[in-house]
């Protein structure tokens, strides 16, 4: 290989790259998390932060009380909206899972989120293993437990 002033440039902007790179691993990353006095309702439970799509904490989880029994996907939407909260998503279903598995019955339990590429179905979580899997909206064989959201400012 000739040595060019071109070819000079080119090592030197790929070392400045592998530099920054470098540099990149070692950088410390600061999370703040505001401190925040809840009131929880009779029967509501805390169940954590999610964090969102940037890794920056979100909001924070109540459960609701109350359950429905083997109800539709609509059902289980318009019994959560009538206890004054929302099904949860399926992130917020592991995050139940993981710290307040012991509010809900080992069985299935719908999530607010639809099938991605089929309208017919929506996603559930089992509260036996914590397997994720998706139901006919139809079928009346899942439960539902409502919650509520505070954002993170």
């Amino acid at each position: 290989m000739t040595l060019t002033l071109e070819v000079l440039e080119e090592k030197q902007s790929e070392l400045a790259g592998l530099i920054a790179q470098f540099k990149r691993q070692h950088e410390t990353t600061v999370i703040s998390i505001a401190a925040a006095t809840m009131n929880l309702a009779s029967g509501e439970a805390y169940a954590g932060i999610l964090l969102g799509d940037d890794g920056k904490p979100s909001h924070h989880l109540i459960l609701l009380p109350g359950d429905a029994e083997g109800s539709t996907w609509a059902a289980a939407k318009s019994w959560a909206a009538e206890h004054g909260g929302e099904l949860p998503t399926r992130r917020e279903q592991s995050l139940l899972f993981a710290n307040l598995k012991q509010y809900f019955e080992k069985t299935w339990y719908w999530s607010a989120e639809e099938h991605e590429s089929n309208a017919a179905f929506a996603w559930s979580q089992s509260f036996y293993d914590g397997l994720q899997y998706y139901d006919r909206k139809g079928d009346d064989g899942c439960r539902a437990r409502a919650v509520r959201r505070l954002e993170i400012q």
